[in-house]
């Protein structure tokens, strides 16, 4: 049953008031001295003038929420919010820095909803969390160092990475070259380096960056369009098997590849009389 007569509400017994407030909070505007249960309710507490900081306690144990409607609460009220649930952050118009600092050690993330934080947030935020670094306006190279080496990946929310950004984002994770916008030759090689296939997401690389790959990996050559046989020599001789990707391979290489594993010629069409012969001498 729904209480539609303003004029009850002073009048009205606790119960009745806590039932007219639960079905709608705008009535608590019409009731003098509400309950403390009344004034505890986070939809009630906007109405409340001045509540004690027991009733912030208790209306935002309730609901973090409460707290959008507590007009400047307490560094203590703001701090007892975020240890019970981070995102009360995000209904604060004025969080101290100690408070932000507790909510992006929490969540990273919660950085989205502060406004202007400090180097010293940043810092915090990317530490726990790399990718918040999206939500970041102009980040310092401190700020972008630290969110690489957190997570490489995270390289993608950064515009124009300085070098020294990118090397320390591809030894994270060498994938991250993916999302580096022309990477230098030295970018290129300690990407390769650390994961040959990532070959694969670098524009016509040189043939000192398809050495480093191939040497670190040898089926990366799949991934080289048009090897060298220079290049194909040190692919077959990291791992023989690697010739089932060559197209034609000579007979240097299709040598080199049984010597480095006998089973390798399973991959080679038509092998030389010399492999062949090596193919015996060596079953023999």
């Amino acid at each position: 049953m729904k209480i539609i007569l303003p004029h009850i509400y002073d009048k009205s017994n606790k119960a009745v008031q806590f039932a007219a407030a639960t079905q709608n909070a705008d009535c608590v505007k019409y009731i003098k001295n509400p309950s403390e249960k009344v004034q505890c309710s986070v939809n009630s507490i906007k109405y409340i003038k001045n509540p004690s900081e027991e009733i912030q306690l208790t209306a935002i144990t309730q609901d973090v929420r409460a707290i959008e409607y507590i007009k400047n609460p307490s560094e203590e009220i703001q701090l007892a919010a975020v240890k019970q649930d981070v995102r009360a952050i995000e209904y604060m118009k004025y969080p101290s820095e100690e408070i932000q600092l507790v909510a992006v050690k929490c969540v990273g993330n919660s950085i989205r909803y502060i406004n202007n934080p400090s180097e010293e947030v940043q810092l915090a935020a990317v530490k726990q969390n790399g990718y918040c670094i999206e939500h970041i306006d102009n980040p310092s190279e401190e700020v972008q160092l630290v969110a690489v080496q957190t997570n490489g990946i995270s390289i993608k929310h950064i515009d124009e990475p300085s070098e020294k950004v990118q090397l320390t984002a591809v030894k994270k994770n060498a994938i991250s070259i993916n999302y580096i916008n022309n990477p230098s030759k030295k970018v290129q090689l300690a990407a390769v380096q650390k994961n040959a296939i990532c070959i694969k997401y670098i524009d016509d690389p040189s043939e000192v960056v398809q050495l480093a790959a191939v040497k670190q990996n040898g089926l990366s050559i799949k991934h080289i369009y048009d090897p060298s046989e220079v290049v194909q020599l040190a692919a077959v001789k990291e791992n023989g098997l690697s010739i089932k990707h060559i197209y034609d391979p000579s007979e240097a290489v299709q040598l080199a590849a049984v010597k480095e594993n006998r089973l390798s010629i399973k991959h080679i069409y038509d092998p030389s009389e010399a492999v062949h012969k090596y193919q015996s001498r060596e079953v023999k």
